[in-house]
């Protein structure tokens, strides 16, 4: 089991990319089941979650080429339906929640899905009811086995419909998508997911012959084809690793340009983090993050504690909410961070807590950090990464504090940020990775 062993104190300097966004990733890497045509998709990230969905892939039969570092090829001519019945392809899937996406494309291509109940952050319950309601909605028969927690649907062939989705779940929505491109008339999907990244699937799908309208908007519609083409797709960068960049330069008190950030996809992050007192520059597709020794957290209109809260897009990530949080805990005021969507993503700050930082945990879902505006650093600690954003979280804290601290299972960071500690330590930050 890998540790960071991270020295903290060390102000950053000088330009750092953003990876290929992983979210997206995993969405349009499912879609190139739904053809047998080629289809060629560059930026892909190389982190774990990412590398683990192509081998499954590669399992089920899918014939994968690396054309460079970040490109690679799909071609989905002989797919095995036997081997999603094995041993082998639930063990792969139980390792990754993305491997959910791959149902949609099988039932709409072959009529059959078959998937073991996904892994993933150990977040809170992430159930799967929208996935399968509107997969059943679409004229499948649903069965799910206790006992084996093995989730199957199938359909002679899906027929068009309106649905109302019960949330706005953006796997869901896009599983739903995958489904319906290729029933046989028209599908409208209403409390539709709108992210930048279902955003691009959708687009990637009508590249490849799909016909879905309404896209960015909670409103989709589909008309449905007999079958679709190869196509390339770019993925967008990561608005998670953006946003965390941002939050390492403010602890640290760091001069940062963020190099090719898509600004016009990312929403309404910059604002929250204006919101916090950060400053940020836009400067062409590129953020700087000027050297600030102090930033204020601004209160609401009548003077109260201001929320940051998550939201379905166009608000803000839940993603995010963790990096928000401890970046809080050094700035002058007090905030209440609000996580709506997952009951057990602020766990992490009891650690926190543990370096100094001024935090009163309000129950599963609210957090009031008071700052200290850098008056007090936060402490070196041993700690644990308990998922890959409060791992992130948990890097930036340690990078900011005053001695040296380990981060354990640092496997989680993995697999949402690639090469993490080099990218880091070339801008300025000292992290060693070692092998316990």
């Amino acid at each position: 089991m890998a540790v960071f062993k991270v020295e903290g104190g060390h102000r950053l300097s000088g330009e750092i990319t953003p990876q290929g966004a992983k979210n997206e990733a995993l969405q349009v890497i499912c879609a190139t089941l739904l053809t047998s045509e080629e289809v060629i998709i560059d930026n892909v990230p190389q982190i774990l979650d990412v590398v683990q969905l192509i081998e499954l892939l590669e399992a089920m039969g899918v014939e994968v080429h690396r054309l460079s570092e970040e490109c690679y090829s799909f071609r989905a001519a002989n797919i095995s339906l036997d081997y999603l019945q094995s041993e082998d392809y639930r063990r792969r899937c139980t390792r990754l929640r993305g491997s959910v996406m791959i149902i949609g494309p099988l039932l709409a291509r072959f009529g059959v899905g078959y998937i073991p109940k996904p892994g993933g952050d150990k977040i809170g319950r992430r159930r799967l009811d929208t996935h399968f309601i509107g997969f059943g909605k679409l004229g499948a028969e649903f069965d799910f086995d206790a006992a084996e927690s093995f989730f199957s649907v199938k359909a002679d062939r899906l027929k068009g419909c309106y649905m109302l989705l019960d949330e706005a779940s953006v796997t869901g929505t896009a599983n739903i998508v995958m489904a319906a491109v290729l029933a046989k008339g028209k599908t409208t999907i209403y409390n539709a997911a709108c992210e930048p990244y279902l955003q691009q699937l959708c687009r990637m799908l009508n590249r490849m012959g799909a016909r879905i309208s309404g896209i960015a908007s909670n409103l989709l519609e589909i008309e449905g084809v007999e079958a679709l083409g190869g196509t390339t797709h770019r993925l967008l960068p990561d608005m998670i690793e953006v946003g965390s960049f941002i939050g390492m330069a403010a602890m640290n008190r760091s001069a940062l340009t963020i190099k090719n950030v898509s600004f016009d996809d990312l929403g309404i992050i910059p604002a929250q983090f204006s919101r916090l007192g950060i400053a940020l520059e836009r400067r062409g597709d590129d953020i700087f993050v000027p050297q600030q020794d102090h930033y204020r957290i601004e209160s609401f209109i009548d003077g109260s504690i201001m929320t940051i809260a998550d939201a379905p897009w166009p608000g803000l990530t839940p993603d995010l909410l963790s990096i928000f949080l401890v970046v809080a805990t050094q700035a002058k005021g007090t905030v209440l961070i609000h996580q709506k969507m997952f009951e057990s993503r602020l766990f992490f700050v009891d650690k926190l807590i543990d370096m100094g930082a001024q935090i009163v945990l309000c129950d599963p879902h609210r957090a009031v950090v008071i700052g200290q505006d850098h008056q007090t650093r936060l402490r070196a600690a041993k700690m644990s990464s308990p998922d890959i954003r409060a791992g992130v979280a948990l890097l930036i804290a340690a990078m900011s504090a005053e001695g040296t601290s380990t981060i354990q299972n640092v496997e989680q960071i993995d697999r949402g940020y690639r090469d993490i500690e080099g990218r880091l330590n070339a801008i300025g930050a000292k992290i060693t990775r070692l092998d316990e």
